[in-house]
């Protein structure tokens, strides 16, 4: 059976001060790219469905973004209409857009918990784990209490010069929610595993985050 995998991405598109934001393109590509190079089938959702916006910092000239692609990320599906039970694991890239949609989406909370307890396999890299803050377990525990993860760290906020844009720095409220938080060197290669729990650090961890959910998903 071929494995179905949910890839949900951000709708927001302005941080408060008006500066552009949106979805990391390279964080998308680069696990859609390991997915599909398995054999998976690849659904994009979103808040809102529709055209995500897509951060104009991450686009480069050497970017290969086929009309397949472009056009997943210019229709994704409203999150509303999504069920779990059609997918085998979910997985959020970043871009600064997810501090602003996703930690209060409660629909993506439910979906998230729901493939969490259901045993799928749950990703996320850079800011998509903004994607776990709201997420709270049917023991009423937040999902990441206890949790070994990883996600873009303080200190790359800092580097980033968004530390006093974005509403909250992601690597002190998982510290706040008893998550285990492990971090590397600034803009270095990070992945963290914790059962059916995958989150990567920065950018630079698109690839490998991918390829721990696979080998989860695998076995």
């Amino acid at each position: 059976m071929k494995k179905h995998i949910l890839m949900v991405v951000t709708s927001a598109n302005k941080m408060p001060n008006g500066k552009q934001t949106g979805l990391w393109l390279s964080e998308f590509l680069e696990p859609y790219t390991e997915f599909i190079k398995k054999g998976y089938k690849v659904t994009v959702a979103s808040p809102l469905g529709g055209k995500a916006p897509i951060d104009a910092n991450s686009v480069s000239n050497s970017d290969d973004v086929s009309s397949e692609i472009s056009s997943l990320i210019e229709n994704t599906l409203p999150l509303e209409n999504i069920t779990e039970n059609d997918f085998h694991g979910i997985f959020l890239p970043g871009g600064h857009g997810t501090m602003f949609d996703l930690p209060q989406n409660r629909t993506l909370q439910n979906l998230i918990k729901n493939f969490y307890e259901s045993n799928k396999v749950v990703g996320s890299v850079c800011h998509g784990p903004a994607g776990l803050v709201g997420v709270t377990l049917s023991d009423g525990q937040p999902l990441v209490k206890g949790k070994k993860m990883t996600s873009f760290t303080d200190s790359e906020e800092h580097a980033a010069g968004l530390d006093q844009v974005v509403p909250f720095l992601l690597e002190s409220r998982f510290r706040e929610l008893g998550a285990i938080f492990i971090n590397n060197a600034d803009w270095s290669n990070h992945v963290e595993v914790d059962g059916n729990l995958v989150t990567g650090q920065n950018p630079q961890s698109g690839t490998s985050t991918a390829l721990a959910f696979i080998k989860i998903m695998e076995a």
